[in-house]
């Protein structure tokens, strides 16, 4: 008998130990360091000889990489914007592995309406309305890429060209935005169209949002036959707003996609009172959000909805004998990147399922009185400035009367303590210090404890 198989006999005990290990770990999240910043390394050693089998390696994990992991699922884990991860998505992720399907299409397994319920679901959660059709990916990066692509394709259709079948053949295309976020540049680059292509439309006054007004001279002066528009609902350091009616009327003049990169601002559309800062998203052409920031699943979720289908699956769309297996079902391999898919619709599903509108927009909003508790903090702090109004769940701030060195030093010894991590920022022309929060199991003690290590430094 192989070990392979040995280790099948004894799966119920192997997936006991580990079961008990995941557990301690999830138990002790709140006590251990949110981030490991000295950049431990695994001890030089070659893969091994002969065949040692699961609970060997168990071990070795246990001695070499679990004393290195970090609490990114913890509460104090303010670091990009970083959901935690709530019962039911992580039990859902562990029958995911345990299970094993194949979601590249329909056909064989219910795994494709999973995945088009709970995409159907979300559209509940955001307000959406139903023309707005998608896809599951592995996060806002690919979501991101998808609206471009899609933009693009829209983009050559204006000049009677397939770009995703004969390529560019000399296309004209331009793109406008604001603030872009690092990942819509990538997609810039993966696209073809160039990071460094994005013309820059002027921001409002102390803030990242969109000037319409600048948007609309941009939009007038330029002759491109295909005009890509990339908006922000939620821009990663000001947690700005884009004015999506104004913005989605000039597209709609100037025949542009509009593209909106929502990761996570889309989900203070479950709030009543701040509904409207994402007013008009429903007009967009494309939507990017990321189920791994404020849904709270497991690494990796993303979300990615069009009103233009068509275009999605010109781009998409994978043709081979192989494949045609005469299935009804929705082809979600035709929807995105990848054809071998992993089932992540089973932890949304699960968490929506378990949670619901109720459960969901009791963490959002929780998330943002925490946010604000800090942020107040700070306000009344003599030590610190806050840099602009926290709307929603993310902080900006640093010392007072500091150099862009002094602030890099205090981020430094915020996350060396353990007890919190944050992320660099930038805001009017200087380094900050941001913090943004988005985990289900922060309390108003983790802020607490993050205020006194502040006051401390």
């Amino acid at each position: 008998m192989s070990q392979m198989q040995t280790d099948q006999q004894n799966f119920a005990q192997l997936s006991a130990q580990v079961s008990q290990w995941i557990t301690q770990f999830q138990q002790q999240l709140p006590q251990r360091r949110a981030a490991l910043v000295d950049d431990p390394q695994l001890p030089a050693h070659s893969i091994e000889p002969t065949t040692t089998g699961t609970q060997a390696a168990f071990a070795a994990f246990k001695q070499r990489i679990a004393p290195h992991l970090s609490a990114t699922a913890g509460p104090r884990y303010f670091g990009f914007v970083t959901g935690g991860c709530t019962p039911a998505a992580l039990l859902a992720d562990w029958i995911v592995a345990g299970t094993d399907q194949n979601v590249a299409q329909g056909g064989d397994s219910i795994s494709s309406e999973v995945e088009s319920q709970a995409l159907a679901w979300l559209r509940e959660l955001f307000h959406l309305p139903n023309s707005f059709e998608g896809t599951l990916t592995t996060g806002a990066t690919a979501s991101n890429i998808l609206g471009l692509l899609c933009a693009r394709q829209f983009g050559g259709a204006q000049q009677g060209i397939d770009i995703a079948r004969d390529g560019f053949s000399n296309a004209d295309i331009s793109v406008f935005s604001a603030t872009p976020h690092a990942s819509s540049q990538k997609a810039m680059a993966i696209a073809g169209l160039g990071r460094n292509q994005i013309q820059a439309v002027g921001c409002l006054a102390d803030s990242e949002a969109m000037d319409v007004a600048s948007l609309a001279k941009l939009l007038a002066a330029n002759t491109s036959p295909g005009k890509i528009v990339i908006a922000s609902t939620g821009t990663v350091t000001g947690t700005d707003f884009d004015d999506l009616v104004a913005i989605a009327a000039l597209c709609k003049q100037h025949n542009a996609w509009l593209h909106v990169d929502a990761a996570f601002g889309i989900f203070s559309r479950l709030l009543p009172e701040k509904r409207d800062l994402s007013a008009g998203i429903e007009l967009a052409d494309s939507i990017t959000c990321d189920g791994h920031k404020w849904l709270n699943v497991p690494y990796d979720c993303g979300i990615f909805y069009t009103r233009h289908l068509e275009y999605l699956q010109q781009v998409c769309s994978v043709a081979a004998p192989y494949l045609d297996i005469g299935s009804a079902a929705p082809s979600f391999m035709d929807r995105g990147i990848e054809n071998s898919r992993r089932f992540r619709a089973l932890p949304v599903w699960m968490t929506l399922q378990a949670y619901g509108i109720e459960g969901y927009r009791e963490m959002i909003a929780a998330n943002c009185q925490h946010a604000l508790q800090l942020a107040q903090w700070i306000e009344a702090s003599d030590h610190y400035e806050l840099l602009t109004p926290c709307n929603l769940n993310v902080v900006v701030f640093r010392p007072k009367n500091s150099s862009d060195a002094e602030v890099k030093l205090c981020l430094t010894q915020i996350n060396a303590s353990g007890e919190t991590f944050m992320t660099p920022g930038f805001w009017g022309g200087n380094s900050a210090i941001r913090a943004a929060i988005s985990n289900w199991k922060t309390t108003a003690a983790d802020i607490e404890q993050t205020c006194r290590l502040l006051e401390g430094l």
